[in-house]
């Protein structure tokens, strides 16, 4: 509770945050890094290799080096040190069904594990707007990394930490616009990595957003305004 209560604190006087990413080499987790040292926030995170521990080192961030898929609850709990938030924004993008079950689905259950044992109260998981794609013909393995993403927004929803699930609609890697349509419910397009990051970012920053699912699209609202919001 007084960690709760700390973690608040820090946040709504605009503190800096000791932040864990979990796939911190990803698209979105490596720009949420980017945009997290530029508020002043330290950032950590997990990698595989070495080569990528001495990469973040350069750029003025710290990394554990391990496999989330065989790394135990209690190696993960440990890798977080004092970090006040955890964020899960690894995913196997539809890739084959064992990547998808190790990282999608029973990575993020060991991460509540993790978190909880770690002693940290608050983890922000990166899913997916539902009706992505739903448009088209899907494969078996894209259908199961759909199921596998609800099933962990279910599983960290019903936890007792103060959580928070983003879903965005369809990724890309234009350039940022600045502004989206944040909210309980929304429309799918397309948003840009850069926007997801930098809204994740402000939202980490936002501690009155606790135990929401928040789903994001490209819009034409500013997006501290719309965090604010």
């Amino acid at each position: 509770m007084a960690r709760s209560k700390l973690l608040n604190d820090t946040v709504s006087d605009n503190k800096s945050l000791h932040v864990f990413i979990i796939g911190i080499t990803g698209k979105v987790g490596g720009l949420l890094a980017q945009k997290l040292l530029s508020k002043g926030d330290t950032v950590h995170g997990l990698v595989r290799r070495d080569e990528q521990r001495a990469d973040l080192a350069a750029q003025g961030m710290d990394a554990v080096v391990g496999d989330l898929s065989s790394m135990t609850v209690e190696e993960l709990a440990a890798a977080f040190g004092n970090a006040d938030v955890i964020v899960f924004s690894a995913g196997s993008n539809g890739g084959s069904k064992e990547d998808t079950m190790a990282i999608d689905d029973h990575g993020v259950a060991k991460a509540i594990d993790a978190t909880r044992q770690a002693g940290v109260n608050r983890l922000a998981l990166v899913s997916v707007l539902p009706e992505s794609w739903r448009e088209r013909d899907l494969g078996d393995e894209v259908e199961y990394y759909f199921a596998a993403k609800k099933k962990a927004d279910i599983a960290l929803s019903r936890s007792d930490l103060d959580w928070l699930i983003l879903r965005p609609s369809l990724l890309v890697d234009d350039p940022g616009i600045g502004s989206v349509s944040l909210g309980p419910a929304e429309f799918h397009g397309q948003i840009a990595r850069a926007d997801v990051a930098e809204t994740l970012a402000e939202l980490l920053h936002e501690p009155r957003i606790s135990q929401q699912i928040l789903e994001l699209n490209n819009g034409s609202m500013p997006i501290r305004e719309a965090v604010k919001s």
